[in-house]
């Protein structure tokens, strides 16, 4: 047999939680999105540039929660240059090209800033 009981009132859990609701997530998404946006084609290799201002960004809002996706639109014969260039490809000749991780070097500035503007709204609530 198991029992609970409380004393006090809810109050301070009640404001934090009615805090967090009004936590708009969703500017620091916008903010956090330009940002990765530059830093994504400052660090994509040129050649043409073409892949290096192909990048864009989406925030899309859900009964689940909030996303944030990098989107690269530079698009050769239905490969995505920017991951052939992350991940690497084999040529029409028969010979490969190794990748070069570039994308996670350069979002690790964005995604720590993420995290510790929302860590800051979260605890100073």
């Amino acid at each position: 047999m198991f029992s609970f009981s409380s004393s006090g009132d809810w109050s301070k859990t009640t404001a934090f939680l009615q805090k967090m609701q009004k936590l708009n997530v969703d500017s620091v998404l916008q903010s956090a999105g330009a940002k990765g946006v530059a830093a994504l084609g400052k660090a994509t290799p040129r050649d043409s540039g073409l892949a290096a201002n192909s990048w864009t960004y989406k925030v899309t809002k859900s009964s689940g929660g909030i996303t944030i996706d990098w989107l690269n639109t530079d698009d050769e014969n239905g490969f995505k240059v920017a991951l052939m260039i992350q991940y690497g490809h084999g040529t029409g000749t028969g010979g490969y090209i190794q990748g070069r991780d570039y994308i996670n070097p350069a979002m690790r500035p964005i995604f720590d800033e993420i995290a510790e503007t929302v860590w800051k709204a979260v605890t100073s609530a």
